[in-house]
């Protein structure tokens, strides 16, 4: 019997890594708030944390630690309730320009830290996480969609040649004022044939004729349902983008959204992605004024917007649209030649193909970047019982932050330069690679959650995780005696290389991985009872104890690889084809195969030749 040298080297080495890496579940983690900008271009740093301790104390709040992170400020507390607390005198300290996030921060120790070892994620049903709750700003869908459908009738009444002298938004729909009521009657005609959503009403007001177009209920629910899907899909694609695992995005009502991140290290962040309501619009700077207003006035046909950057001038730009954001289909972060950071932007084949009109005929022109974003602003005041509440009022900020001029016709891939830092690139970028938001989204709530399962299912879980456990290294002792003390050694291999795993590659945890870990035991205990009977089998037909231990690896091993890869290619389709809980089962069951073949025949192999290889041997304690 001879066993070489390497494999016991390999076994060390990955027994020491699984225990390092597993350490970090020992420390629980605490409750915290997180303060960052709102945007990538606020920075925060000490001053900030100071204003924040300074409000903390001012209120009499006790907290334990706080530190400057490289994504923000982060102060620790003693409890749920202090941190809800926390979080409101913050806010009203600092304003609008920082987000206040409620977070869960790490106990680990530096040491660990400094390995990168973490704590393994929890979903939502073991530890809880992070519940917003998103209103969806309904108005704003009608307006969009009022604002396309009055450019587009009055380029078809254009086309057709039908005097009219405006088209005006009204409460659901439009009205078209005309000259005369032929002008009217014709456009009726002519638009009742391609706006069928629309319920047309003639009427006469002030001396003039007027054509109303009204949606229809149905139109108008359809509007508020394409919002809400839209928005849906934007939200997991940004979750997606945050790399949270086993998150909930869901309807709520008629205009509302629930949106549930479980062990997200960074809320603030995940607060500013998922909330910021922004896009772009390309337009051309105003080339009558040299994109400046006269006395500060915007000229008919053009908007005055401000520099981002700072001593900027304003900017004076047309107000036709060449593309908006919408028509983005991809967004990378990057650096120019220069090494400064830029944007590179694709286009759908619509959006190419208006930008390409736009250009072709303006090369020599400005154009300008305007970045336009939903945002509240929030006012504190007190109610008619003296208790302090929050009001928020929403507004639309648009900055102009880039203008450049057109070299040559530009089609569906070009870039966007003059951003101020890499981190603001990126953000931007994430933004439209997740895709614009129908409507604005505003928080109308935020807390905390505890597992959505209860704790008595919890304790339920890791109970039977523990009683199976400790069931199973019982037979193995009470049938296998010292063999089965060897089996129970790597079975503290397997579970220790496991949690390791899970922790390295950030898996998030459930109930239905929990199963899946007492299955992974049941299935590692599996290979050495297979092994141990061939032994067994071996000494009953007369061969020798060494011979027997040979023979018994040897002859297994097929067994055991057939039953191994057998479930693996189970858990891998249960995770094709699964969702939410089933993708967790699937996950850990296949973590825990792979490492019940390693502890289950290389390192129980490396024990029994410690303890029968060096020696004569004429009765095996098995």
């Amino acid at each position: 019997m001879r066993y070489p040298a390497w494999k016991y080297i390999l076994i060390v080495v990955v027994f020491i890594i699984s225990t390092l890496y597993s350490l970090p579940n020992l420390y629980p983690d605490e409750p915290a708030v997180q303060i960052s900008g709102a945007n990538a271009g606020i920075k925060t740093d000490k001053t900030i944390l100071a204003q924040a301790d300074a409000a903390l104390k001012q209120a009499g709040l006790p907290y334990h630690g706080s530190e400057v992170q490289e994504k923000g400020v982060l102060v620790r507390l003693e409890s749920n309730d202090a941190q809800l607390k926390a979080q409101d005198v913050i806010k009203r300290a600092l304003g609008d320009n920082y987000v206040v996030a409620l977070n869960l921060a790490p106990t680990t120790p530096s040491w660990l830290l400094a390995i990168h070892a973490k704590p393994m994620k929890l979903g939502l049903d073991l530890r809880g996480g992070v519940h917003f709750l998103l209103e969806v700003d309904m108005s704003k869908i009608l307006e969009q969609r009022q604002e396309t459908y009055t450019t587009e009738i009055k380029a078809k009444l254009r086309e057709a040649k039908i005097a009219y002298r405006a088209v005006n938004d009204v409460p659901s729909g439009l009205t078209i004022k005309f000259e005369t009521i032929a002008d009217r009657e014709q456009a009726s005609k002519l638009l009742a044939t391609e706006y069928r959503e629309f319920v047309f009403v003639p009427a006469t007001r002030e001396d003039a004729f007027f054509l109303d177009l009204g949606f229809s209920p149905a139109k108008l629910k359809e509007f508020a349902d394409y919002a809400i899907s839209q928005n849906l899909t934007t939200l997991r694609n940004r979750v997606n983008e945050l790399g949270v695992a086993e998150a909930l995005v869901q309807r709520q009502g008629a205009s509302r959204i629930v949106v549930e991140l479980p062990g997200v290290q960074d809320t603030a962040e995940a607060k500013r992605v998922l909330g910021r309501t922004a896009t772009l619009e390309f337009r051309f700077v105003d080339w009558e004024h040299k994109g400046e207003a006269p006395d500060g006035i915007a000229p008919p046909g053009t908007e005055i917007f401000p520099f981002h950057k700072m001593g900027g001038e304003p900017v004076l730009l047309q107000k036709k649209k060449i593309v908006t954001g919408d028509r983005v289909v991809g967004a990378q972060a990057g650096f120019d030649e220069y090494s400064n950071s830029q944007v590179n932007i694709t286009l759908d084949s619509r959006g190419g193909k208006m930008m390409a009109e736009a250009t072709r005929d303006n090369v020599g022109k400005q154009m300008a970047v305007l970045f336009v974003e939903h945002k509240q602003r929030s006012r504190f005041t007190t109610d008619a019982n003296g208790k302090p509440i929050e009001l928020r009022e929403p507004y639309v900020e648009k900055t102009v932050i880039n203008r450049a001029t057109v070299q040559s016709m530009l089609g569906s891939q070009f870039r966007i330069t003059g951003l101020d830092s890499p981190e603001e690139g990126k953000e931007l970028a994430l933004l439209l690679r997740a895709g614009a938001l129908a409507a604005p989204m505003y928080f109308v709530e935020e807390r905390t959650v505890g597992p959505s399962l209860g704790q008595e299912n919890i304790d339920k879980g890791l109970m039977s995780t523990l009683v199976g456990f400790i069931l199973v290294a019982v037979f193995m002792l009470v049938f296998y005696k010292m063999f089965g003390l060897v089996a129970n050694i790597a079975l503290f291999v397997n579970v220790a290389m496991m949690i390791a795993v899970m922790s390295a590659i950030d898996s998030a945890l459930t109930l239905p991985g929990i199963a899946g870990i007492v299955l992974t035991v049941g299935m590692a205990v599996d290979a050495n009872v297979l092994i141990y009977e061939r032994i067994r089998e071996e000494l009953a037909g007369g061969s020798s104890p060494q011979q027997s231990i040979l023979h018994g690896y040897d002859r297994a091993f097929a067994t055991i690889i057939d039953a191994h890869v057998t479930t693996l290619i189970v858990s891998l389709i249960l995770f094709a084809v699964g969702t939410g809980p089933i993708k967790g089962f699937a996950i850990t069951l296949s973590i825990g195969i792979v490492c019940s073949l390693f502890s289950a025949i290389t390192v129980t192999r490396a024990v029994v030749q410690l303890i029968y290889g060096g020696r004569r041997v004429t009765k095996l304690s098995i």
